[in-house]
């Protein structure tokens, strides 16, 4: 019996240069505990190696500190072995990278650097396909077809697209579905794609074991692999490494909808939220007043969270004429009003003028609602 975990797509030294400031350094912090995290796990169920499956680092030329720290981190959970292969964010062409990396590796961190078997253990062999550029432009793959191993468990380990889960469309239809039928794999470990996905019973992506993103809206996981025997087939289980949460969660209005009495129901508990990152993805169609108030009511309560968004491009807003009395009956502030809505109205315009205009007015009613409520106190 073999066991190892799979893992993939750490990116250590990521940037994360959309977002605040003082968040960006807490991800980037997650991303390096990670390590950690997966050394745990595999201490907990007895496994014996993590095997990388690619992007370790997010660029070819990591920082000094990045690098030096993700090693001595490493070695720290000596005797578990690292089989760390170079992917399309930090392919080989980086030559100066994986030369450091030779020179600096501690003993139980084995660069996947040839396309040749390694030895795992007595019994066990690895067959990487180390990325040579950022777009290898064909199946990396393939020479594990001939691989002579002997009577050895088969282990696949590569890095980029197969059907369609490729993390960019350039990349499509890199490595070939049936390749572990074909090669006798046991097991083809594969990264790139930052979600788990199955693509057989001995084929599988393990997804990045700290999100990064929302668009797979899952927990970031590795997979614990355990293989009895050569030819068996695997026992896959996911196990959770994610220090954030990354969520998009719907919220479709009708006109008659209180969005803002709706959003706790949406939310997670009290305790996770400095943990998480949610946007609430509004669409349908509301009352200016009721946009307003939701708008409102995230604000609120945003500061509890790691980050919290409303993307609202998808949510019609109804404007009649009667909410122009609430921001003003007459004056400038009621000419301008009327102007934006006519704007917000006129075919004539473009639908992304039509929105900015619909934007300011939504704001310029927030404004007067908000200083009619001061006003009020």
């Amino acid at each position: 019996m073999v066991r190892f975990i799979h893992s993939s797509d750490l990116h250590l030294g990521k940037r994360f240069g959309n977002l605040p400031e003082d968040l960006r350094g807490r991800l980037r912090e997650a991303r390096h505990a990670v390590i950690d995290r997966l050394a745990a796990r595999a201490r907990e169920h007895g496994a014996t190696a993590v095997l990388l499956a690619g992007d370790t680092f997010d660029t070819e030329t990591p920082a000094p500190d990045v690098r030096r720290q993700a090693l001595a981190a490493m070695r720290h959970h000596a005797p578990l072995r690292w089989i760390v292969l170079p992917g399309n964010h930090d392919s080989l062409q980086a030559s100066e990278l994986w030369r450091v990396l030779r020179a600096e590796a501690p003993d139980n961190v084995i660069l996947a650097t040839d396309p040749a078997p390694l030895a795992l253990e007595p019994g066990v062999a690895v067959l990487p396909a180390p990325c040579t550029t950022r777009r290898p432009g064909r199946d990396l793959s393939a020479w594990m077809d001939a691989a002579a191993t002997g009577e050895t468990i088969r282990i696949g380990l590569a890095h980029g697209a197969i059907r369609q889960f490729s993390e960019e469309a350039a990349a499509s239809d890199v490595i070939a579905p049936d390749r572990a039928g074909r090669a006798g794999l046991d097991y083809l470990a594969l990264g790139d794609w930052h979600g788990g996905v199955a693509v057989d019973e001995r084929t599988r992506y393990s997804g990045t074991p700290e999100p990064d993103r929302f668009k797979h809206d899952e927990p970031g996981c590795a997979l614990l692999v355990a293989i009895a025997a050569r030819g068996a087939k695997p026992e896959v289980t996911p196990v959770e490494t994610s220090s954030f949460d990354w969520r998009t969660v719907p919220l479709h209005l009708l006109p008659a909808d209180d969005g803002a009495a709706m959003l706790p129901a949406l939310l997670p508990p009290g305790p996770r939220r400095r943990q998480t990152l949610l946007r609430v993805a509004a669409t349908g169609r509301t009352t200016i007043a009721a946009r307003a108030a939701l708008q409102a009511a995230v604000a609120e309560v945003a500061p509890e969270f790691a980050l919290l968004d409303l993307v609202s491009e998808d949510l019609a807003t109804e404007i009649e004429s009667d909410d122009l009395d609430l921001i003003d009956r007459a004056g400038a502030l009621r000419q301008a009003a009327e102007t934006l809505r006519a704007e917000s109205l006129d075919v004539a315009r473009s639908a992304a003028e039509r929105e900015i205009a619909r934007a300011a007015l939504i704001r310029l009613f927030s404004f007067a609602q908000g200083a009619a409520s001061g006003a009020a106190s």
